[in-house]
């Protein structure tokens, strides 16, 4: 059991049980063009020197330090290092415009700041004097080259802080554990800004004690073991990868780290991990995909993905009951995993115990179709303000359509609107410098989630949709948009997201981006050809999302009906500030940015 209380507390009992295990994997000029390993005992060394590089710059005990970087190694190595300087991380994701860096570094009053290459610092070059707290930007690839900070008094590489650390390090001998020693569990270690759906994003304060519950929970219900091997893919600057990233401190598993979502099928071939954690969206395009390819072969591949798919939905539907499959059935599903799953799984390396799913409603009909192919995905819920991990799906005890059991020591109870309620040592300390929200969202000691859910007779939690985004018709009928969104998606593989709207409407409409790739690849099979929004204002398209909204509308109360839709020009995207990083629809910058569009399906007096 561990006596940690905090992080870098923590990554020394790691370095010292097991210097020689393999921490990491990353991919690495250095190897050739193959993966890079590095043993704990490697990783410790390096935090050591980065952190007290970033003590010899000055960097005081929860101090921010931010880093703008995507998923790699790298970031790993920073975020430990400003944690064991006894300082605090600020998480950027890389995609944020500089007008987004330039605000959460000013209102973080952030003193150092990592930047991934010279292009994120050319970013923030122009706006330098918006931001007078970052005193250094460390360059975590490359130098500075020609034509950026040629006096070199803003910009330093990041083996020049290394060796500073060492110089200090020889200056003062013990202050790196000293320093550690003096980090409380109640110090501040995160600063995450929730990147909202609305308005401004909010700075959430997460402590070391924060983490190290995180760790200790995951740990105790067995749901990683210390032999896994993790492809980790998330984004860091996101809560759902930092709780990974404790819960390998804590555990010792090992991780392959490439943030790179082009290459991720191939890296799962090559790497053979054992779990993957990822987002809905992940996983409804690999179903779409799937299926698609299964229906543009034709043929006899057509009729024998059906038919595999169908023996393994039954299959999957009987075992989920408790019940064992008749020897027919079993037949047929061990002739379907043959012919069908078995090269389906290949795709993940073959090894997958399973994959976790978060940070957005999974459905669950996506659910059962990795089931039912033999794969299976553990969906779990939480929030930034929660640290990430609330509720999870145990290997043992799971129930598809829902976000599994609370973790231990989380407590959570049902509000008499349906909110969802959360309590322990997983709540946040609070907003930064939002009194007014602090009293709003933290309601004697429990965090107001803003979902609405329910809770079965066993335990496990079923989400049913945020109460922000719940629709009150003018007929003053309520209508929850996500679960009517999700199932549009699996109606139809080519729409990649859709928005349904009638708040104070009298009918409810909908909004429907279409997916590029499959778009494209639908229409070359069709024989026609233009450019995206060419092809998806076309009939041909028209008439398959009709039929989709007219298969849904059949299973509908009238009230909640979608009587109108409109095709959105282009799939949405974060950089078009339609999607936030986790690839949650951000709903209502688009029903702002496409209100001529909606107020069009509807008559002038609504």
């Amino acid at each position: 059991m561990s006596s940690a209380r905090s992080i870098p507390a923590l990554l020394l009992e790691r370095v010292a049980k097991s210097p020689e295990h393999e921490a990491y994997s990353y991919p690495s000029p250095d190897a050739g063009g193959g993966w890079r390993s590095v043993t704990w005992g490697e990783f410790g060394a390096r935090v050591r020197s980065i952190a007290s590089g970033l003590s010899a710059l000055g960097l005081a005990a929860e101090e921010r330090g931010a880093i703008l970087c995507s998923t790699r190694y790298e970031w790993i190595l920073a975020d430990a290092g400003i944690l064991a300087a006894a300082a605090a991380t600020t998480t950027i994701y890389p995609s944020s415009t500089a007008e987004e860096c330039v605000y959460i570094l000013r209102d973080s009053e952030s003193r150092l700041l990592f930047v991934e290459n010279v292009e994120q610092a050319r970013k923030l070059l122009p706006h330098r004097h918006e931001i007078p707290t970052v005193r250094r930007v460390i360059l975590l690839e490359g130098d500075t080259g020609p034509g950026i900070d040629p006096e070199n008094e803003w910009i330093l590489p990041l083996a020049e802080l290394q060796e500073l650390g060492r110089l200090e390090q020889e200056r003062e001998p013990g202050a790196y554990e000293r320093r550690i020693a003096a980090i409380r569990p109640d110090h501040l270690a995160t600063l995450i800004y929730t990147s909202g759906t609305t308005g401004l994003p909010k700075g959430v304060e997460l402590t070391h004690d924060n983490w190290l519950f995180e760790g200790e929970a995951i740990e105790a219900i067995a749901l990683l073991r210390p032999h896994d091997l993790q492809y980790l893919w998330l984004p860091l600057a996101h809560s759902f990868g930092k709780v990974l990233e404790v819960a390998q401190f804590r555990i010792g598993f090992t991780s392959a780290v490439d943030g790179r979502v082009d290459v991720m099928f191939q890296n799962l071939a090559k790497i053979r991990p054992t779990f993957v954690a990822a987002v809905p969206r992940v996983f409804e395009k690999v179903r779409a995909r799937v299926i698609a390819g299964a229906r543009e072969a034709g043929g006899a591949k057509a009729r024998i993905f059906a038919w595999a798919l169908a023996a393994g939905m039954a299959h999957s539907a009987v075992t989920r009951r408790g019940q064992r499959p008749g020897f027919g059935l079993r037949l047929r599903h061990a002739l379907a995993d043959r012919l069908v799953f078995r090269k389906l799984r290949a795709l993940f390396g073959g090894r997958l115990r399973f994959f976790v799913s978060g940070s957005a409603p999974l459905p669950r009909e996506v659910s059962e179709f990795f089931h039912a192919t033999g794969t299976l995905i553990l969906e779990g819920y939480g929030l930034t303000e929660s640290s990430a991990a609330s509720f999870v799906n145990r290997p043992e005890k799971w129930k598809l359509g829902t976000v599994g059991l609370p973790v231990p020591g989380a407590a959570v109870k049902i509000a008499a609107d349906g909110e969802i309620l959360l309590s322990g040592r997983g709540i946040m300390r609070g907003y930064r410098g939002l009194p007014d929200a602090n009293r709003e969202t933290l309601v004697d000691g429990w965090l107001m989630t803003g979902d609405i859910g329910e809770l079965d007779a066993d335990g496990f939690l079923k989400i049913t949709d945020r109460k922000k985004d719940l629709i009150k018709t003018a007929g003053g009928k309520y209508v929850a948009p996500q679960p009517l969104e999700g199932k549009l998606k699996l109606l139809c593989p080519l729409i990649a997201q859709a928005i349904v709207h009638g708040d104070g409407r009298s009918y409810c409409s909908a909004l429907v981006a279409l997916d590029g790739e499959l778009l494209r690849k639908w229409a070359s099979g069709k024989g026609l050809s233009g450019s995206h929004q060419a092809l998806a204002a076309g009939p041909e398209a028209r008439a398959i999302l009709d039929r989709a909204f007219d298969e849904l509308n059949a299973t509908l109360p009238s009230y909640s009906t979608i009587k109108k839709f409109a095709v959105l020009p282009a799939e949405l995207t974060t950089e078009g500030g339609e999607l936030t990083p986790s690839l949650k629809i951000k709903r209502r910058a688009i029903e702002t940015k496409y209100r001529d569009l909606l107020d069009g399906l509807y008559p002038k007096t609504d």
